[in-house]
């Protein structure tokens, strides 16, 4: 039955080719004019929506409830992986995403309502690893500013400026993902004109809430160095001793998480593949409405397995304080 809707769909379109080659129809021109007015009319409800937005959080105290916390979700991922969509450009690319696998899977499973549950589940397994890959990519730059601090601490009593330019010499010392910013930094001070409190805070800016704590007592000692203060950066030291142990059992903990999902995944899906090869079995998962509805829960219960082990896995700290310069 497959083959028969492939085969009139696909002869479908030869005639149409056919058609609109003899005709001149120009129907390509008029499917680029309408795709173009349909991208047009989403950015402009996007647009209008994100202007809405914006204004109502001025104004309204957004409460914690699922649609905030999904908003924040996205919004972390669109920053992390800096992508070129708004929340509501992002929220308009799953609806359509969701509707072509609708379409696909309903080819598989014949009915709507299965093939709905089976996209959403798949779109919140998809959200749910790049929040992971998101998370991933911040304990790492948060490493590589530990590792950075570690180094700048001990140098900090002949100045935070000199240190950071020490610690520069060297393109081994400080990752090349965070490396950027401290030269950047060195520049605003020196070649643009920057006070060393707002190249600080730009610094801050740039590499996040773990730093909080550094530029703080960086710009007290600049302003009101005296002697012996310089042991103030000791300290930062010693909490990154700490939090490096405390991340280092968290990661342990959620490998452990991680091994056991991969395993009882496996399990089914290696089960279900041997069901596959047994003629009657694969008839009546494929063919009868039981067998679609126990391998719909089957993904199902995978993908929202996988979002639960992740959520379980809180990001690895709060780092920090908000800024106040």
């Amino acid at each position: 039955m497959l083959l028969n809707a492939i085969f009139s769909v696909v002869i479908g379109l030869v005639l149409l080719i056919i058609l609109n080659t003899l005709l001149d129809l120009r129907l390509l021109s008029d499917l680029k004019n309408l795709f173009t007015y349909i991208i047009d009319a989403i950015a402009n409800h996007n647009t209008k929506k994100y202007l809405e937005r914006i204004k109502r959080n001025k104004i309204v105290k957004t409460n914690d409830n699922i649609i905030s916390k999904y908003n924040r979700v996205v919004e972390n991922i669109i920053f992390d992986y800096n992508l070129p969509l708004t929340l509501e450009g992002f929220n308009s690319f799953i609806s359509i995403l969701f509707a072509i696998l609708v379409l696909v899977i309903v080819l598989f499973l014949k009915d709507v309502t299965l093939s709905a549950l089976v996209a959403v589940s798949l779109l919140v397994g998809a959200v749910t690893y790049f929040t992971m890959r998101s998370r991933n990519i911040k304990a790492a730059k948060i490493e590589s500013i530990m590792d950075a601090e570690d180094l700048i601490c001990p140098l900090a009593r002949d100045g935070v400026l000199v240190a950071i330019k020490k610690v520069l010499e060297s393109d081994e010392y400080i990752n090349a993902d965070i490396r950027p910013f401290f030269i950047q930094f060195v520049e605003n001070c020196e070649n643009y004109g920057y006070s060393f409190k707002r190249a600080m805070e730009i610094l801050n800016r740039q590499l996040g809430p773990k730093f909080d704590n550094f530029a703080k007592k960086a710009v007290i000692f600049e302003y009101n160095e005296r002697k012996g203060m310089a042991d103030i950066f000791l300290d930062i030291v010693e909490e990154n001793a700490a939090l490096r142990e405390i991340n280092a059992r968290k990661n342990r903990i959620f490998k452990k998480m991680n091994m056991n999902f991969i395993m009882k995944t496996a399990l089914i899906v290696i089960f279900v593949a041997y069901s596959m090869t047994i003629s009657e079995l694969r008839s009546f998962l494929l063919e009868s409405t039981p067998g679609r509805f126990i391998l719909t829960l089957t993904i199902v219960s995978i993908c929202l397995s996988f979002a639960r082990c992740q959520a379980l896995q809180t990001d690895i700290g709060s780092f920090g304080g908000e800024n106040k310069w």
